[in-house]
């Protein structure tokens, strides 16, 4: 059982020859000890996933596990992904809808940082936005997902930041973005994720 504030999340790792699951009983003893302590767990807020960590074919030759029910004999909702704490989760350990997520999230800031930059502020000032605002959404949680990524995915986030120094310096469109990033004083994001990470 793991518990962050009002978040509780039950865990169990089980073996592809031997696919029995107890789920169903931890989650009816949590649901016990709530009542016996004047709680209440929210059924429609409980979702199941299932974390496949092998290849298609394994996977295919896998029995069904069957769905999980409370005491009160509400259906448990079985997903693919949920949002876990921050951090988007895929049942196939895929982080493609956590890195969608973060460049949504960002490119919507983009937005105030041309707002901030019309109202006249400062490069200075637009970068301190852009790096205690912005590049956060970025960072998130980086060292769950970092080694995991894509080139592709760890492109898609560098992106965010090349728009953000070519909306702070003009002149920087066009230049190679290593260039961008001297002239933004600014390191990749993979080499701070690389950092974060150790």
């Amino acid at each position: 059982m793991h518990k962050y504030v009002d978040d509780t999340t039950l865990s169990e790792v089980l073996q592809p020859k031997q696919l029995t699951s107890n789920m169903e009983t931890y989650l009816h003893n949590l649901t016990d000890w709530a009542t016996l302590n004047d709680m209440q767990l929210n059924t429609a807020k409980t979702k199941e996933m299932i974390l496949m960590i092998l290849g298609p074919v394994a996977q295919a030759n896998l029995p069904l596990l069957t769905t999980i029910t409370t005491t009160t004999t509400d259906t448990i909702h079985r997903v693919t992904s949920f949002k876990l704490l921050g951090v988007y989760i895929d049942s196939t350990m895929s982080w493609t809808i956590h890195v969608h997520n973060m460049v949504k999230k960002a490119t919507r800031m983009l937005y105030f940082l041309k707002q901030l930059k019309r109202a006249g502020l400062t490069s200075k000032q637009l970068f301190h936005y852009y790096t205690a605002v912005t590049r956060p959404v970025l960072e998130s949680c980086a060292p769950v997902w970092h080694y995991a990524l894509t080139k592709s995915q760890t492109q898609q986030l560098e992106t965010i930041q090349k728009r953000a120094i070519q909306i702070v310096l003009n002149f920087s469109r066009g230049m190679p973005y290593s260039s961008m990033l001297f002239a933004a004083d600014l390191n990749s994001l993979a080499s701070r994720r690389e950092d974060i990470s150790r």
